[in-house]
């Protein structure tokens, strides 16, 4: 068995729990160490126990508690070498010792306790971002946010997925009329910034097979999108995709951006 909890995920902080009955990481630690451990808690975890923190990017809403929270537990800290060295880069982090850092490369899976993980490189402006899937022998978990479009590769990559937490970022139409100024629309919307709702859905019905158990919508914005258009937008992307799958045959979560959610698990 695999399970997922999202802690928190949004444009303001994101904080991802996946693991197996035994063991448990985390993907991000953009909250602080405080709401991290009252996350965690609720769903019968500690910080401390957990095995590692695996880094997707330097930006502040993905690493603000990841100083805090290495240094309170000696956590082990995975991520690309240009991420590590970005994130050391940021004061507000402060500092982790060199011993807790382990290098990663994109494409090149490593182990960590019971689970295999493969770093997936992905498009986003940072550094040198990747998503993740966590696996065991017979399950797997993805957590892939922050990307502004996707290839065939990509797809290929994702294929068998049992839990997926997939970005579902901004309403295209919100964004455009809103308040955000000129360039970071622009931003928003490039092959460097990140996921529509449509574009989720899109992506999600490339990736549904008949043992797909759930998904979960995540790092929605808090200004260009809600729940329930996400939710509603990606169900119809799914059922009017061209594959054998309707938005209404596995669940689909929207993860919330400040209060932990319930552990799934497949």
């Amino acid at each position: 068995m695999m399970e997922l909890c999202s802690i928190a995920s949004g444009s303001s902080g994101n904080c991802i729990c996946a693991g197996t009955p035994d063991s448990h990481l985390l993907v991000d630690a953009g909250i602080s160490g405080r709401r991290i451990e009252a996350g965690l808690n609720s769903v019968g975890l500690k910080t401390c126990e957990m095995e590692a923190v695996l880094v997707t990017h330097e930006h502040i809403d993905h690493i603000a508690g990841l100083g805090v929270i290495a240094r309170r537990c000696g956590l082990p800290v995975y991520g690309t070498k240009a991420t590590l060295d970005a994130v050391l880069s940021v004061k507000s982090v402060g500092k982790i010792e060199e011993s807790l850092l382990h290098p990663i490369v994109p494409g090149q899976e490593f182990q960590i306790g019971d689970m295999t993980v493969h770093p997936i490189s992905i498009s986003h402006d940072a550094a040198d971002p990747v998503a993740y899937i966590i696996k065991t022998d017979s399950q797997k978990i993805g957590v892939i946010t922050d990307l502004g479009t996707y290839d065939d590769s990509l797809v290929e990559t994702l294929q068998n997925l049992d839990i997926l937490l997939l970005e579902a970022n901004h309403d295209v139409r919100m964004l455009q009329t809103g308040s955000y100024p000129y360039p970071l629309k622009q931003r928003i919307l490039s092959d460097r910034g990140h996921l529509s709702n449509v574009l989720s859905g899109q992506l999600l019905g490339r990736l549904l097979h008949d043992r797909f158990h759930s998904v979960v919508l995540g790092h929605l914005s808090q200004e260009n999108n809600y729940a329930e258009l996400a939710y509603e937008t990606v169900r119809l992307e799914v059922s009017m995709g061209e594959n054998p799958y309707k938005g209404d045959d596995f669940p689909i979560y929207v993860a919330k951006r400040s209060e932990a959610s319930q552990m799934i698990c497949a």
